[in-house]
């Protein structure tokens, strides 16, 4: 019979889990990006929207909502927030009457850009303690653990878990795709 509280390799029983070490590396890693896009004046909901946008613009809501798996409420009430902050804009869709695209303006645009040399420092910091060579390693292993989870890499589970309003929680990055 194993001893479940075995604690060579963390000090106690729950650092020798993955499970606690994620969940725990996760909320940390969260609540820093939070504060590092604060100065920004954006939260890592919004910034993943506008960089998802970005390289989509005149995409309908809709559009964006299905690429992003967010609920249809959830993603009117954040482009509304977007749109009342002079991030985005909807303008008449080309192709479609009844639908607006979105667009970003020259402020989103350069937020974004900034946003991801934010999440790029913070990727560097979170992977500091590796050594460069490992760092594909960590992310590659990352992501096969995520995809076997059925975890996307379209967007954040805050997003999609929520039927109606999002709550504007720390949410992580969710502006790259998968390689």
């Amino acid at each position: 019979m194993s001893d479940h509280r075995d604690s060579s390799e963390g000090g106690t029983p729950a650092m020798a889990r993955p499970a606690f070490l994620l969940s725990s590396l996760g909320l940390q890693v969260a609540d820093e990006f939070t504060e590092r896009l604060r100065p920004l004046g954006l939260e890592p909901i919004k910034f993943a929207l506008l960089a998802h946008l970005e390289p989509a613009e005149g995409s309908s809501q809709q559009s964006l909502a299905d690429a992003l798996g967010v609920h249809r409420n959830a993603m009117v009430g954040l482009v509304d927030e977007l749109e009342e902050q002079g991030l985005v804009q909807r303008r008449p869709h080309p192709h479609d009457r009844r639908a607006k695209a979105l667009h970003l303006t020259e402020h989103a645009r350069e937020l974004v850009e900034r946003g991801y040399r934010v999440a790029d420092e913070h990727d560097a910091d979170l992977l500091s303690a590796l050594e460069e060579s490992e760092r594909p390693q960590v992310v590659s292993l990352l992501r096969r653990v995520a995809e076997a989870r059925g975890v996307s890499p379209r967007g954040h589970p805050c997003l999609t878990q929520n039927s109606g309003s999002v709550e504007q929680t720390s949410t992580g990055r969710a502006d790259e795709e998968p390689e």
